[in-house]
């Protein structure tokens, strides 16, 4: 693999989550500086299915960054740069039903932010508000269950994922709030960062891997890194083949809402 500047051009990025820290083999190895420092890694750029695909590892290849630390910026600027217009993005989550048990794969459709103290956009001057009703893209969404039906893989399609700040794990009270107020998941890292690809007119799918059920959703046990890690490694090559059925199943052109949520907006900056 060689390192090179950003003449490498990708149309789909993949930001891989705890335990997926690698995608393709066979990859340019691209650094990049952007106007907000420098992002996770290296981005890994190769083909899949004669789609270019652009990788990089959320928390850094060896895991260094923890949640409230990762340069969401930097990182969603630096896959746009490259010619990125659609993400999928993989990540551990705890799960606040018992009938998502861990090893259960989810496509959430909405999230909850109850995060403090992310930087949360590119826009800290002018009115620029992006349309965020919808968070996850519709047809990326789509491809995920389309290539877990062809791979006769099990996918819960929807449920809502509440983002708290981390890096602890939650209290048995707050799981049991979140849980009562019906949401389906718990994670660190989808926020900011889905709302960052929406201010860059990016469309963005989480895809959602179980690890373990959250603190109150049973009295005895609760949730440890090692076993949030341990799980996720059972399912790397699941989660792997999952996003690489769905990169060939993601449409070539544009056409959902995602691309169109700066259109009429007066930007303050000049997106790459």
């Amino acid at each position: 693999m060689s390192e090179r500047a950003t003449t490498t051009r990708a149309e789909i990025g993949v930001i891989g989550g705890s335990g997926f820290y690698q995608l393709l083999t066979d990859t340019e190895q691209v650094r990049i500086n952007t106007p907000y420092g420098e992002p996770s890694d290296a981005v890994s750029v190769g083909a899949i299915a004669g789609r270019r695909v652009a990788f990089i590892p959320r928390h850094g290849r060896d895991h260094r960054i923890p949640p409230h630390k990762i340069n969401y910026r930097a990182n969603l600027w630096a896959l746009r740069s490259l010619g990125v217009r659609q993400i999928l993005a993989p990540c551990a989550v705890g799960a606040l039903r018992r009938d998502l048990p861990p090893g259960t794969v989810v496509v959430p459709d909405q999230l909850v932010d109850r995060t403090s103290g992310r930087v949360q956009t590119f826009y800290d001057v002018g009115a620029v508000h992006v349309p965020f009703a919808d968070p996850y893209c519709e047809e990326g969404r789509t491809a995920v269950l389309k290539a877990a039906a062809a791979a006769r893989c099990e996918v819960r399609d929807g449920g809502t994922m509440v983002v708290v700040e981390g890096p602890r794990f939650s209290t048995r009270a707050e799981s049991q709030w979140f849980a009562a107020a019906g949401w389906s998941l718990v994670n660190m890292t989808g926020h900011p960062e889905t709302v960052l690809a929406r201010e860059l007119a990016l469309c963005y799918t989480s895809v959602a891997l179980v690890t373990d059920l959250d603190a109150g959703i049973d009295a005895r046990e609760s949730v440890d890194q090692k076993s949030v890690f341990s799980v996720f490694a059972q399912n790397t090559e699941r989660m792997r083949s999952l996003v690489l059925g769905a990169v060939e199943l993601l449409p070539e052109r544009q056409d959902c809402r995602c691309s169109a949520a700066l259109d009429g907006l007066q930007l303050p900056l000049r997106l790459p």
